[in-house]
């Protein structure tokens, strides 16, 4: 079941983290939460996510929102995790072709179109994570994660070179910076981005 693998998430615990010995009620309490603020944000937006917007969603307090993330800011950090997290799961674990029991260069697709999705719907908090990153971007857990990945496919494909590099060339046209951009200023559509994805993808893997 989710959560109970050893994923990476986006570094130290945030607020509204689960610890390791939260009460099975509280895990599912927070688990809640999350979903409705996820879902918030894919309806509204980030700038929708409020804390009376969220307890209201969830049924709940105010205060109860307060209590578990402290803030709209450790709300925001807690809510990137949660979508990171659920992101790992479904390459990692879930059904092909993102998951295994696809061809890796299905998988790489996949996981390009996948990624294309959530900063779709979520970009202004993966752009955020972006920035926030700043230096440490590159040496953190989750971008490690995701050139881990794509790094193991790239391998599977029989793709030559240096594959740290591949990979980090791929994963540059997924920067969420630069997806919006194209999007919002550039017009293209998702549609358009992720096929464009394909195309790079399958001329790196046919060298």
């Amino acid at each position: 079941m989710p959560g109970t693998r050893p994923l990476l998430g986006i570094g130290a615990p945030l607020p509204g983290a689960a610890g390791p010995t939260e009460r099975a009620d509280a895990a599912r309490n927070r688990q809640l939460l999350l979903d409705a603020a996820q879902q918030l944000v894919r309806e509204q937006g980030v700038d929708g996510l409020t804390m009376d917007a969220l307890a209201k969603r969830a049924g709940v307090g105010k205060g109860t929102v307060f209590r578990r993330f402290g803030s709209r800011s450790g709300l925001l950090l807690a809510l990137l995790d949660h979508s990171e997290r659920k992101a790992q799961e479904a390459f990692m674990f879930g059904p092909p072709p993102l998951g295994p029991g696809a061809a890796p260069v299905e998988r790489l697709v996949a996981f390009g179109r996948a990624r294309l999705l959530d900063i779709d719907v979520e970009g202004e908090l993966y752009r955020a994570a972006e920035v926030g990153e700043a230096r440490d971007r590159y040496s953190g857990a989750p971008y490690l994660l995701l050139k881990a990945h794509v790094s193991m496919l790239l391998r599977q494909a029989g793709v030559p070179g240096e594959i740290p590099l591949v990979a980090d060339s791929l994963l540059g046209a997924l920067s969420a910076a630069l997806i919006m951009h194209q999007m919002r200023a550039q017009g293209y559509t998702r549609d358009q981005i992720g096929d464009n994805w394909e195309a790079l993808v399958r001329h790196v893997v046919s060298r």
